[in-house]
């Protein structure tokens, strides 16, 4: 079972919402936790940590190369893990929240699972184009996907976020798309609308 830590809310809805945080590549499970403090206390959050050690320091999903294709065997791995872990709770409704590296697992869990998570927060990341004969396009019964990508940023070049959403012009899935002028990160402004866009949906 992947390594987590979790926020109980003290007083929950009768209606049980677990969102989940993936992090980025060279982090660990402390890294998205903080942005609780802006969420709705009464979500649950587990932040997971990914199970490979970066040769940097912290933590990855899968290897990543150059030419943005992925490490299919530690994906495929790491893809399992998620699944277990979110097999593992019990929950009335699932948010999916990954940056980066995190972002891709997240479009990886929900793309090939229909039905698996209500809604996912994509931030700073893409669907990896090697990975789209296992997408379930047509069958995504109106997901919930809010994108954010920095228009500067320097790591995943934001026509990666512009690609990824022209993915969804054919599916049922519901997108919001936003580009911000910032870097790889998540500005305040981002702060502000995600969590907005997630309150709505609680």
């Amino acid at each position: 079972m992947l390594t987590s830590i979790k926020h109980l809310p003290a007083h929950p809805r009768e209606t049980r919402t677990t969102l989940i945080m993936l992090h980025g590549r060279g982090a660990d499970e402390h890294d998205l936790f903080g942005l609780k403090d802006h969420l709705d206390p009464q979500l649950e959050i587990h932040s997971l940590r990914a199970p490979f050690e970066y040769e940097w320091g912290g933590y990855a999903w899968f290897d990543l190369f150059e030419d943005g294709t992925v490490d299919m065997d530690g994906f495929r791995q790491s893809q399992e893990e998620i699944l277990s872990y979110i097999r593992s709770i019990e929950t009335d409704r699932l948010f999916l929240l990954g940056f980066s590296m995190g972002a891709i697992m997240s479009y990886a869990v929900a793309l090939t699972q229909p039905g698996i998570c209500r809604g996912i927060l994509a931030l700073s990341g893409f669907a990896p184009k090697q990975l789209e004969p296992d997408y379930r396009l047509q069958e995504l019964h109106d997901l919930q996907i809010f994108i954010s990508h920095g228009i500067h940023d320097p790591v995943i070049p934001v026509a990666e976020a512009r690609r990824t959403r022209s993915l969804f012009d054919a599916s049922n899935a519901q997108v919001t798309y936003t580009e911000y002028p910032m870097a790889h990160q998540i500005d305040q402004q981002c702060l502000a609308d995600l969590s907005r866009w997630l309150q709505q949906r609680l």
